[in-house]
């Protein structure tokens, strides 16, 4: 924690321009356990000037180069997952287990994929009229990334940045500066040189708003609410730099009476609460085929009811809390909102679990009778709060999944192949899970409509951060 209140700029852990100081909170016990300086736009310039000179010879390397850095770094995040699992459990709240495996696994297999991926990407290929297409790196990124994945979201920005020779500013959200404060160490330990990676931290409207209208950052890469996103947009289109973006979501998971009920829907009830609800793909609207409505629902509330809330310190499959008191109060009022919109309460409730009078835990809760037009239905409320909605046949499932503004992921349960394959093709959203079908690492992420653009992961997570130039030979 030697390095939590210091900036990671061009090699070196140095001492802010600010001294904006902003408490980090364990929100399971509401206890401070660190605090960070925000940073303001002097920091932004001194990082900025740091990653622009490292471009000039970092951009120069070869992928072979690259490859044994990245493979370094492989070495020294194996050794420090545990570090950062235990952070992330004391400044988000994950239950421990959970910390583990998905968020601090995360650096590794993202980093394992992108070495694959870094590998088989052609940076110069011969075009089918002769002429020669060159990839080469975009320039210095700034990165904005969230409290939710914290390692997560960083390693889908970082790496891809490293691997194609870009240069880069890293801003992790407030809330969770202790796990990006790992991972600086990390890169620093895996030896990439002074520069090529920064790390400054700061609020949006101060550090990510100067980092996205800066003229020497030639690509931001922002995860984040649709408000957020859209200012860094307008921010950074003075200078028309390439803007990628992962938002929101309000996921719809599609129930066929053709599936294994009890099976599909209890596991698409617990996949609505991990993360206590807190992930932008969440399945937060079951779409239920009405001549199996009732059997769902009792399936539903035994599911809820049985999702226990525990202290993410100790192992298991339970619940933590919601990340802080601003996101808690915002999850009660919509379920308030829920009861008085007409909706039946299944599960849960507004209030906190008893036995939970500190930290920012909520219950598991589920809506019945819900209707498309409902604002919780609409909303993304990012916590554990699953609304159930009837339909009647496949084309009124199809079109109550797509009528939502955002597009980021669906979810499909049913027996029938064909009609899996069928309803996922109609269905407008960037990836789409079919019987339980996991996200493979490796795969690009991304969504449709106001749920973002550009692509994380992969080939295409690589391609984001590179130029095309094109060589007429005479």
């Amino acid at each position: 924690m030697q390095n939590l209140n210091k900036f990671y700029i061009d090699g070196a852990w140095v001492k802010p321009a600010s001294n904006t100081e902003f408490p980090v909170l364990n929100p399971a016990t509401e206890q401070q356990i660190g605090v960070i300086t925000l940073g303001n736009e002097d920091d932004v310039n001194r990082a900025v000037a740091a990653a622009k000179a490292a471009f000039e010879t970092y951009s120069r390397t070869t992928k072979e180069e690259r490859l044994a850095l990245l493979e370094k770094l492989l070495e020294v995040t194996k050794a420090r997952v545990e570090e950062l699992a235990q952070a992330m459990t004391a400044e988000m709240g994950a239950p421990i287990t959970m910390s583990r495996s998905p968020q601090a696994d995360s650096a590794v297999e993202h980093l394992q994929d992108f070495i694959k991926a870094l590998k088989s990407l052609d940076e110069r290929e011969i075009l089918p009229n002769g002429d020669t297409l060159v990839r080469e790196p975009i320039g210095v990124c700034g990165l904005i990334t969230p409290w939710n994945w914290p390692i997560n979201q960083v390693v889908l920005k970082v790496i891809p940045a490293l691997a194609t020779g870009c240069t880069c500013i890293l801003k992790p959200s407030e809330h969770t500066p202790v796990s990006a404060m790992l991972y600086a160490e990390i890169i620093h330990e895996a030896g990439f040189p002074a520069g090529v990676f920064n790390l400054i931290q700061g609020d949006g409207p101060t550090v990510g708003a100067a980092m996205s209208r800066h003229p020497d950052i030639q690509m931001i890469s922002f995860t984040g609410s649709v408000r957020a996103g859209t200012a860094v947009t307008k921010a950074a289109a003075d200078t028309v730099k390439r803007v990628t973006l992962e938002l929101g979501g309000k996921s719809p998971n599609l129930v066929f009476a053709d599936c294994d009920l009890e099976e599909r829907v209890t596991a698409s009830v617990k996949e609505c609460f991990f993360n206590t609800g807190q992930s932008c793909d969440a399945p937060t609207r079951l779409l239920v085929e009405r001549s199996c409505y009732d059997d769902v629902l009792e399936i539903a509330r035994r599911a809820a009811e049985a999702q226990a809330v525990g202290d993410p310190t100790q192992e298991g499959d339970h619940m933590g809390p919601l990340f802080d008191k601003i996101q808690f109060d915002r999850v009660q009022t919509l379920i308030n909102v829920g009861i008085d919109e007409g909706a039946r309460l299944l599960a849960g409730g507004p209030g906190k679990p008893d036995g939970f009078e500190t930290g920012w835990f909520v219950k598991p809760t589920v809506f019945a009778d819900v209707t498309n037009d409902m604002r919780i239905a609409r909303e993304e409320i990012f916590g554990p709060v699953l609304v159930i909605i009837p339909f009647d046949d496949e084309a009124e499932a199809i079109a109550i999944a797509n009528d939502t503004p955002y597009g980021l992921a669906a979810f499909l349960q049913t027996g029938d192949p064909e009609r899996a394959e069928r309803v996922a093709a109609q269905l407008r959203a960037g990836a789409v899970h079919i019987n339980g079908g996991e996200f493979g690492y490796g795969s690009p992420f991304g969504g449709y409509k106001q749920s973002g653009n550009g692509r994380e992961g992969g080939i295409m997570g690589l391609e984001d951060y590179q130029e095309v130039k094109t060589l007429h030979f005479g």
